[in-house]
């Protein structure tokens, strides 16, 4: 079992929260070696403040920063994320980590990206669904739903993924596919249904033996994994996405905090991961070893796949002016989460960003990730 590390909430005074503030911060200091002459730490110092300062006056409960150039890193936590290992609920970037295990098998050539679905998900039928590609559902141009009409009932149902499965390949489309661009979280849902069919492995189970182990990601699982929910950081819930609750109290039950969706393991929202095992899984892409998976493959992950006429999207992965962080390079690959997080990778500059927090996205304007991820951005650029 799994040690508590105490990073579950915590009912605490005012006084006691800004101690823990202070503390963790400096326990932060002390496991983190000083970056060398590629990254100023006083000003990352300052851009650090941004979330420290919002996690003093309760509006970020939980934060953590990890900057990488080239082998300089610059690590720190705020709030009750007291260690700069705490694992958070990553939201959407789970669709980056997923499509990469699905790929692994790709790799051995059990699949070609321009398959049709339908070769593998026969009961996948009508309205054109025969012409939607692997390759279209990791590039959201397929058509699909970002959300199925009936997401809260299944949530609230504690429905499995074979259930939304069942839902997602009969759900209307959107549009003609391979038309125009529509984000869609029960797109890699399908893409990750063919990974299980072909090779008899849930997509948790593959991600933790294709992409977790071979890295070294210790601090996270697709899903609850080994660990027990009190491992995990939780979330602020109040003005979250609507398909996770936003914050109504009858939406306990199955909200981002729940034990019913924390363990579900659902590939486009519910991997949990420390800031530095997410920076490792993204140095891995930009500077391939071959531990996951060919560097071929890897360079179709991270550059277009969309026709001319189309926002450009990698497989899995968004590009360029990620999250609209500017300063960004159009080589830029990563990802953003409705719970409050982003990630990307520069090669431009050598360089990786990971910003994870638990204050959901659309709760603020402008959001502390996006302060400091546009600073971070800026400071890169001129190192």
């Amino acid at each position: 079992m799994a040690a508590n590390h105490g990073y579950g909430p915590n009912k605490m005074s005012t006084r006691e929260m800004k101690r823990r503030i202070f503390l963790g911060s400096g326990f932060a200091l002390t496991l983190v070696p000083r970056a060398q002459a590629g990254l100023d730490v006083s000003q990352l110092e300052g851009v650090g403040k941004i979330l420290a300062d919002a996690a003093e006056s309760g509006e970020v409960q939980s934060s953590a920063l990890y900057v990488r150039q080239g082998t300089d890193v610059f690590s720190r936590s705020y709030g009750l994320a007291y260690e700069t290992d705490a694992m958070f609920l990553l939201a959407s970037i789970s669709k980056t980590i997923s499509v990469a295990a699905v790929l692994t098998l790709f790799d051995e050539g059990r699949f070609r990206l321009d398959d049709n679905v339908q070769r593998y998900l026969p009961e996948f039928q009508g309205e054109g669904r025969n012409k939607i590609t692997i390759r279209q559902l990791m590039t959201h141009v397929s058509g699909l739903p970002d959300q199925l009409p009936e997401n809260s009932h299944l949530r609230a149902s504690h429905a499995s993924l074979s259930e939304f499965v069942a839902a997602a390949v009969k759900t209307p489309l959107l549009f003609e596919p391979g038309t125009r661009y529509g984000y869609s979280s029960m797109a890699i849902l399908l893409a990750t249904e063919i990974a299980r069919r072909i090779s008899g492995r849930s997509i948790a189970d593959l991600t933790q033996e294709r992409i977790f182990k071979p890295l070294g990601m210790t601090r996270s699982a697709m899903g609850l994994g080994t660990f027990e929910l009190s491992d995990f950081v939780m979330n602020q819930v109040d003005r979250a996405a609507p398909e996770s609750g936003a914050g109504d109290p009858s939406t306990k039950s199955w909200d981002w905090n729940s034990p019913y969706w924390r363990k579900l393991g659902a590939p486009w929202g519910t991997a949990h991961g420390s800031a530095e095992n997410v920076a490792r899984f993204l140095q891995e892409l930009l500077h391939p070893t071959g531990r996951i998976l060919k560097s071929e493959t890897i360079t179709m992950m991270i550059s277009n796949q969309n026709p001319p006429n189309l926002r450009p999207r990698g497989l899995g992965f968004d590009l360029g002016q990620i999250g609209g962080t500017t300063q960004l390079s159009d080589a830029t690959f990563g990802h953003t989460g409705s719970t409050g997080t982003i990630c990307w990778a520069d090669p431009s500059t050598d360089s990786i960003a990971v910003i994870l927090t638990t204050l959901p996205y659309r709760a603020v304007s402008p959001h502390p990730r996006d302060l400091v991820a546009t600073r971070v951005a800026q400071l890169l650029r001129k190192s």
